[in-house]
Formats: structure tokens, sequence, C-alpha cells
């Protein structure tokens, strides 16, 4: 399983979740490393998740070795566990292969399994995050070494959630990117499609000349509702989201 870097997205939601008394805590199994916030301490039931999500993904993949390997769309497999399957539906619509939606996919199907125990819950996977609140919630935009790192935040609703918001770059930490962009970063109703598509847009990004180009084709891929895009002192924005100065 691929693990990405902590820092890619995520910050301020973490200041957030304490002045809504919410409970963090972190759940890592191998190469997931999760940072929940919840209602309450439910790390005992995530932990029994991530290992269930894990198990299911682990033995699909000893059987089917492509999965892992292969960077175009997979066939869709009716009969394979429902993370399996998920991953499949969103790297297809994103044309990458299927593991660009793993860390996504993971925490939406852990969010998924704890939606029952906690009405606010936002679970962070390697720098992508799953979130269902009944509040607002800021999340920071960390984009390298660009002068706009930290200098931007994206505003999520209450009314647009559940969803996914993920980042992939070309210049910061270990995710896999073709590109060269500071951050690209995707917002979904569903997390897994938002991991996939943006690392499929990530790939577009060689240059500030391409970031209209990434915008416009990463907008038309179903279920993506909003795109941010960083390359250095340039940035560009597309569809449903709220931006403001950090």
């Amino acid at each position: 399983m691929v693990r990405k870097p902590t820092d890619y997205c995520i910050r301020s939601y973490r200041r957030d979740t304490i002045k809504h008394n919410l409970k963090t805590f972190n759940v890592t199994v191998e190469e997931s490393d999760l940072f929940i916030s919840a209602d309450s301490d439910l790390s005992m039931l995530a932990r029994c998740s991530v290992h269930q999500v894990r198990s299911h993904l682990e033995a699909y993949i000893i059987i089917h070795r492509e999965f892992v390997t292969s960077m175009t769309p997979l066939p869709y497999d009716e009969w394979a566990p429902e993370i399996v399957r998920e991953m499949i539906k969103a790297s297809t619509k994103a044309g990458v292969g299927p593991m660009a939606a793993v860390a996504g996919a993971v925490a939406e199907q852990v969010g998924h399994d704890l939606l029952s125990h906690s009405r606010n819950l936002i679970i962070e996977n390697g720098g992508d995050i799953y979130m269902n609140s009944i509040s607002d919630i800021h999340v920071g935009l960390f984009a390298g070494t660009s002068p706009l790192s930290d200098r931007l935040i994206i505003k999520i609703r209450k009314k647009d959630m559940p969803c996914g918001v993920c980042t992939s770059s070309g210049t910061v930490g270990h995710s896999f990117s073709l590109g060269s962009a500071d951050a690209c970063c995707v917002k979904s109703r569903s997390t897994a499609l938002a991991d996939a598509a943006a690392t499929a847009v990530g790939n577009l990004v060689k240059s500030k000349r391409d970031i209209h180009r990434a915008l416009e084709t990463g907008i038309e891929i179903e279920g993506v509702l909003g795109i941010v895009i960083v390359v250095g002192d340039r940035m560009g924005a597309i569809g449903d989201m709220e931006l403001d100065q950090a």
C-alpha cells in the first residue's frame, strides 16, 4: 500500500476540532496512519476497522498483483471487496491506476464504519480527508516552498458533507506524481474519487502554464466538485471551492 505524507492539505482543521470539543486520536496500522477527530474516543473501533479494510485489500492484492502496479484503470470486479470496488470505480473515472485512490478509500471506508458512533467525523489519511460534520470545517492548503503555502483556506460547509478533500503534489513528500504542482487539491462527495482525481489532475501540471488546462480537464471528471492548483507563486481554482486567506 502507498503511504503519503501527512502535511499536504490538512492543517488548520486540527485547530478547529479543538474549538468544537472533538476528541482527536491517531490510529496507525502498518502504512495506514490515520488522524481522526470524533465526538468521543473511537480508537478501538477505528483500529478494528482499519485492520479489516486492510485485510480485505491485501487479500485481493495477493491474487491480483496488477492491482498494485497498474498505472491505468482496471476492469470492474463485482466479486471484489467493497474497498477494491470503490477504488476501481474512482480510478476509472479519473483515468489512473486503482492505487491512486487507496488513501482516500481507506479513510472513507473507516468513516462509514464509525458514522453510527459519532455525528462529527474527520479522518485524515496521509493528507487525504474524509469529512462528515455538523459544523463547517476549514482546510489549510500546504504547498511546500510555494509562497502561497499555508496562506489559503478551503471552507467546507456542513451542507456539503459528507465529502472528501484530497491533495497530490509533485514537489512535496513521497506520493507518486508525474506532474510538478506544489499542490493539486480536489473536492468530491467521494473521498476515493477525490484522491484518484487529485493524482490525475496533478499529473497534467508540468509548469504554471498548465494550470488552466488541468483545471478545465479535471472538472470534467464525473463527481469532482472543485479543484485548486498551486504552482510556485501562481494558483487557479474551478468549481465549488470556497477559498479565503489563512
